[in-house]
């Protein structure tokens, strides 16, 4: 069988910062996007998708704050499935077009998913998760008094308000996921890191107010679908040591245990590359082949192990190139 590949695109690749946010500007990134993906598709690689949801979530927690006095307020996890129809339809709808106009007929849907977590994680206490969009220090401060918002300063772009991110449990539709990549299907599911979801005494769910992060979430769908490859997609060509030094260089093959170095050696800020490498670290021990860290630019060169930063639980395969 063709190798499955669990793919992760970032909420800030769909709406970049500078962006206004139309359908039109998040349509026009996702078919870009799409059409790398297509290319993985008609080179035989099965494929699940999933993608991030900051800046879109945010949007929609923002309007209803703004138009809490004429309807009803949504709850974060309501936010959160209302960007997985968004999203996944736009990403459906693009794949499928630059499939059928290469010719070939592919089944592609996209899925609400829930995310468990626990409801006694820590990360309820203590948010973190940046979300909607970039506000300056004012702007910010007004939105602390005025709507009860945290806000922090975020990479130097300006300030963005923070939620809870608590870290998965399981992913509830997992098996569906599964059987529907079984079937053919392309599948769309987990985004923006799913909606978050506890089990109650009864052993129903309910959601939470929470924004789960994608990578990890990603992870957990790649090791419970049994996934050959995770490709986790940020906004360079390859993870870096010593970043932003003259000593900064690339890393392109490279061992599970040799991340696991940098990672202890503090190469990777929480609120940079680290998610993503804990993300590789944990697929890697649960089983997983390989990890992709790369740009969307570089997505198919990356699988085809010419680019990008590629990790492996043994020695790595020197590419060559």
């Amino acid at each position: 069988m063709p190798d499955v590949l669990v793919i992760a695109f970032g909420g800030n690749a769909i709406l970049p910062s500078g962006q206004r946010g139309t359908v039109e500007e998040q349509r026009a990134n996702v078919r870009r996007m799409s059409i790398e993906l297509g290319r993985l598709i008609l080179a035989g690689h099965r494929v699940v998708a999933t993608h991030g949801n900051g800046p879109q979530v945010g949007e929609i927690m923002l309007r209803s704050d703004l138009a809490a006095e004429v309807v009803p307020p949504v709850t974060m996890d309501v936010a959160g499935a209302m960007t997985q129809g968004q999203l996944g339809y736009l990403l459906q709808q693009e794949i499928g077009n630059f499939l059928d106009g290469e010719g070939m007929k592919a089944g592609v849907c996209s899925l609400v998913t829930q995310v468990e977590v626990a409801a006694d994680d820590p990360a309820f206490d203590a948010p973190t998760k940046p979300i909607g969009r970039f506000y300056a220090r004012a702007d910010a401060e007004r939105m602390e008094r005025e709507a009860g918002w945290q806000m922090v300063e975020d990479a130097g772009r300006g300030y963005r308000r923070v939620v809870p991110s608590p870290r998965p449990q399981s992913i509830v539709e997992w098996p569906a996921i599964r059987a529907l990549l079984d079937a053919g299907q392309i599948v769309i599911a987990a985004g923006g890191g799913g909606v978050p979801v506890v089990r109650t005494s009864n052993g129903s769910y309910r959601g939470v107010e929470a924004v789960i992060d994608k990578d990890r979430s990603a992870q957990k769908l790649a090791t419970l679908v049994g996934a050959d490859v995770l490709v986790l997609l940020t906004e360079v060509e390859a993870v870096a040591v010593d970043f932003g030094t003259p000593e900064q260089r690339p890393l392109h093959d490279v061992s599970l245990d040799e991340i696991r170095r940098h990672y202890a050696d503090g190469q990777f800020p929480k609120g940079s590359m680290g998610p993503k490498v804990e993300a590789a670290i944990a697929f890697l021990e649960a089983g997983g082949k390989r990890v992709i860290i790369t740009s969307v630019e570089y997505l198919a060169a990356a699988v085809a192990g010419r680019d990008g930063t590629r990790i492996t639980a043994g020695a790595p395969v020197k590419s060559g190139t």
